[in-house]
Parts: structure tokens; sequence; C-alpha cells
């Protein structure tokens, strides 16, 4: 089983992807600074690489 959990607030989206069965993370990430400048977009990818995306 997966669980998907989401912090929601005024200006940001937090979230991460377990996996029950193993107990792991399987995605992480979020979008902070929304409608403003600065914004960006944050993620994890499987193998440990970090990417952040930058808004304009």
């Amino acid at each position: 089983m997966k669980i998907l959990v989401l912090n929601c607030g005024s200006s940001s989206i937090k979230y991460k992807l377990f996996d029950m069965r193993s107990n792991e993370v399987i995605a992480q990430g979020g979008v902070e600074k929304i409608g403003m400048k600065g914004s960006f977009l944050k993620l994890t990818l499987p193998d440990g690489q970090k990417v952040q995306l930058e808004g304009e």
C-alpha cells in the first residue's frame, strides 16, 4: 500500500509518498512561494538526486 501525505500552507505545498510494505519514502518534494516571485519546485528522485526548478 502507498500513502501520500500532503502539507498545504498559504503559499506552499509539500508532499511525501510512502510505501508501507517496505517502510520507505519513495517520493518527496514541494512547491514554495506559490503566486509570488521567486517560486520554486523541489523534489528528490528515487536515486536520491535533488532537483530544483525555479519559476519566473
